[in-house]
């Protein structure tokens, strides 16, 4: 039996401490409940008020196109590229699609690059930047090229022909080698730019550049038809030579067969034995 006395006394359990139930507080409830409701209910309706307004606004007169303005144009009227754009007067502005009216614009063979912008409201302005031809190809038609030795135009019988000619660039090349037609053309159009600048001997005494196969350089006097003989290269310094002794052949250009300035520091005239030409 166990021996009760020295069986050492339990000491009794602290009582726990008896966690009372919080009572439901309705009222704070109910107060978050309605507030959330009245929120998100504003919410709807501003949004749905705001899809509502914002169609109204479009429907609305106020962002329809009521002047295209043009903008860079010195060859081209400005109601020819409007017309090409087919922008209508009375159209809403946010119908424009102005990528593609600037894409459409640029197949007018003059209008190099074209940009379109809305001016809010009801403005609509269109940018262009024109081509400037500086002379003619022959490609079995005759044909504009620009600054940036690029074709662009077939001549009609309303365009100008008092540009110099550029010869030796065929239509063959250009067709198989459209690449090396256009080193071609940008050698001869940076010659044209260079004669541009120049005084003595200038781009108006001059009515032909030829180049040939191997981007060897001849000029044709406006007078006479005098090859000039160029070569490929250093072509400021030979102009300056060509420069120094025009005033004195200007007069006899008709009584020449041709002027070589390809041998560095020399001006080499061949005089024609034949009767001057009559140009």
């Amino acid at each position: 039996m166990r021996d009760l006395k020295r069986t050492k006394a339990r000491k009794p359990r602290a009582n726990r401490a008896k966690r009372e139930k919080q009572p439901i507080r309705w009222k704070k409830f109910f107060h978050r409940l309605l507030t959330f409701l009245v929120l998100s209910t504003s919410g709807v309706l501003i949004l749905a008020g705001g899809i509502l307004g914002s169609q109204l606004l479009l429907a609305s007169d106020m962002f329809h196109v009521d002047q295209v303005r043009v903008e860079g144009n010195e060859r081209l009227p400005a109601r020819e590229v409007v017309a090409q754009s087919n922008i209508q007067t009375g159209q809403s502005t946010f119908d424009l699609e102005l990528e593609k009216i600037g894409a459409e614009l640029q197949k007018n063979p003059w209008i190099r690059e074209a940009a379109v912008q809305r001016i809010f409201p009801r403005l609509v302005v269109i940018n262009i930047r024109e081509r400037e031809p500086v002379a003619i190809v022959n490609l079995g038609y005759l044909y504009y090229v620009d600054k940036f030795g690029e074709v662009f135009k077939v001549l009609s019988s309303a365009d100008s022909l008092d540009l110099p000619v550029v010869t030796g660039v065929g239509r063959e090349l250009y067709l198989r080698d459209r690449k090396k037609a256009q080193q071609q053309l940008k050698k001869v159009v940076s010659l044209i730019a260079h004669l541009n600048q120049r005084k003595g001997f200038r781009l108006d005494h001059v009515s032909e550049l030829n180049i040939d196969r191997q981007n060897n350089i001849r000029l044709y006097t406006t007078v006479g038809a005098v090859p000039i003989r160029l070569g490929q290269d250093r072509f400021a310094a030979k102009l300056d030579r060509m420069e120094r002794v025009y005033g004195e052949l200007q007069p006899r250009l008709r009584a020449l067969e041709s002027i070589d300035l390809r041998v560095d520091g020399r001006v080499i005239v061949k005089i024609s034995k034949k009767e001057p030409r009559r140009v």
